[in-house]
């Protein structure tokens, strides 16, 4: 038996949501996994990633596939993954939480041979990244808010998203490793950074679904993306001027990649004109920027047995 898996890219923090709030994108992650006998575990990439991802068992769909089935007591001699990645890799638009997803959403299809439970999909895929605010958007689809409740179970709530608003992607092409962003977080913050990101979290999902107006407020940060800025410049000056111009840009993740909430199909033309923009100033080399114009995906993974 054969199963097929979905999984859009996802956008987290949105400013000032750090490691809670997110939304899915319209971009998305396929694999086919075939089991086998032959004892290998070959993958066939193609599309983002196609250029240096493992095509063996140290690809991280292959790990995550085989823990999965490890810990619902199952065993996997064999398979053959083709990968079709619509999701830019390491550019801070989950496209590791994808790759989770559908990995743990393949093993819970296999091994029982139904289609497999939305929130136990949740619970593994969060178990495998630490965090739930890639996994929640990734599984359900929409806007999210993740956390987790008194006993440390993850847990996700849905967002309404109002239909006048607009993503807009500017990606990069230079790559930053997630694990060395979440480095550069110090231990502590200060109150009064701590108070302003709540106040802005809690106004982001009016803005998101009663308000868009109130978009550019609600996106300030000063809990991560500060600390980021300067292992970023190039996206930091991105940031900067998109905001002095009255845009909502954040960081997408732990970046590099901009996120614009616009709130009109005018202002995501205006952001978009960025597509091929180059900045040389602070790099060895001039970083070249691509914009996309994504809708938000109101579906999560899917999966097809």
């Amino acid at each position: 038996m054969s199963v097929r898996v979905r999984v859009p890219g996802t956008s987290a923090n949105l400013g000032p949501g750090f490691d809670s709030l997110g939304i899915a994108l319209d971009l998305w992650n396929e694999v086919e996994v075939t089991p086998n006998d032959s004892g290998r575990f070959e993958v066939d990439v193609r599309g983002a990633g196609s250029k240096w991802l493992p095509r063996d068992r140290r690809n991280l769909l292959v790990r995550i596939l085989l823990q999965t089935t490890e810990q619902l007591g199952g065993a996997l001699s064999g398979a053959h993954l083709r990968a079709l990645n619509g999701v830019p890799q390491s550019g801070g638009l989950g496209s590791s939480a994808s790759a989770v997803v559908a990995g743990v959403a393949a093993a819970l299809a296999l091994h029982t041979g139904e289609q497999p439970d939305r929130d136990e999909v949740f619970r593994l895929a969060t178990a495998c990244e630490g965090h739930p605010d890639n996994a929640a958007p990734a599984v359900y689809g929409g806007a999210t808010i993740a956390y987790t409740d008194g006993e440390g179970r993850p847990r996700c709530a849905a967002m309404t998203v109002d239909e006048s608003i607009h993503a807009v992607l500017l990606v990069p092409d230079y790559t930053t490793k997630t694990s060395a962003m979440r480095m550069l977080q110090p231990e502590s913050v200060p109150v009064a950074d701590a108070v302003f990101n709540l106040s802005r979290s809690a106004l982001l999902v009016h803005a998101l679904g009663e308000d868009p107006s109130l978009l550019f407020e609600a996106t300030e940060d000063r809990l991560h993306q500060p600390y980021r800025a300067q292992a970023m410049p190039a996206t930091d000056r991105m940031i900067t001027d998109l905001r002095t111009q009255g845009h909502a840009a954040v960081l997408s993740g732990a970046g590099p990649t901009v996120l614009v909430l616009a709130t009109s199909a005018a202002e995501a033309d205006a952001v978009a004109a960025a597509d091929g923009l180059v900045d040389s100033a602070s790099h060895d080399t001039p970083v070249r920027w691509k914009s996309h114009r994504v809708a938000i995906a109101a579906e999560g993974a899917t999966v097809v047995l």
